[in-house]
């Protein structure tokens, strides 16, 4: 087994959180995003799409997106239970973890990948103002999520989850797309201060 890993960028370090949650080790092929080594043919004969990460398991299989490489290590390690327990649980933590996904993390990854100036080679066409449209989308998700985080410890409820993985890579992610967290959303800064001390985010 072996995982094409890639840095810093918000998809590798969710597998890598992940995995750091449920103690389990993972040889990890290390490759260079920043000189395009995703575009590699070793990375693209396993992901035509040349995106990172990429799980190679023993007997060939290929798994990659992020979300479904971490519900294979799931199934393999049920505790602890990272994508939440019971019909109901399940249920909540998916919907939480698609919410973050498609209206925060998206939304900052617009922003960086067509504003930041290293990503034009990346990003073709580079399209500015879809980048500056995204910033207010990013900040109104924010203040949703604090006003729910006042009810809760974290994302999908009493437990730590795939959820507040997703959201700790897309918060942190805001500051290379230069995108501040509102000061006002105290819930929310308290949540992100409290899942940055855990040992798995510094994965």
């Amino acid at each position: 087994m072996k995982l094409f890993d890639g840095g810093r960028a918000p998809n590798p370090r969710r597998v890598r959180i992940f995995l750091a949650e449920k103690g389990v080790e993972v040889p990890l092929e290390e490759v260079d995003m920043s000189a395009m080594g995703h575009k590699s043919p070793e990375v693209t004969a396993r992901n035509p799409l040349q995106r990172l990460p990429v799980l190679e398991l023993d007997d060939g299989t290929v798994i990659t997106e992020s979300v479904a490489i971490c519900r294979y290590f799931e199934e393999l390690y049920p505790e602890p239970a990272l994508f939440g327990t019971g019909a109901v649980g399940r249920a909540v933590v998916e919907m939480w973890q698609r919410r973050i996904e498609l209206n925060l993390l998206s939304a900052v990854q617009a922003v960086f990948r067509h504003t930041h100036p290293a990503m034009k080679d990346w990003e073709v066409p580079q399209l500015p103002e879809w980048g500056e449209i995204n910033k207010p989308k990013a900040l109104e998700f924010c203040r949703f999520l604090d006003a729910e985080l006042a009810q809760r410890d974290f994302i999908a409820g009493d437990s730590y989850s795939i959820a507040d993985i997703t959201a700790l890579v897309a918060v942190d992610f805001m500051k290379p797309a230069k995108i501040a967290v509102p000061p006002d959303c105290a819930n929310l800064l308290r949540w992100h201060e409290a899942v940055s001390a855990r040992p798995s985010a510094q994965a």
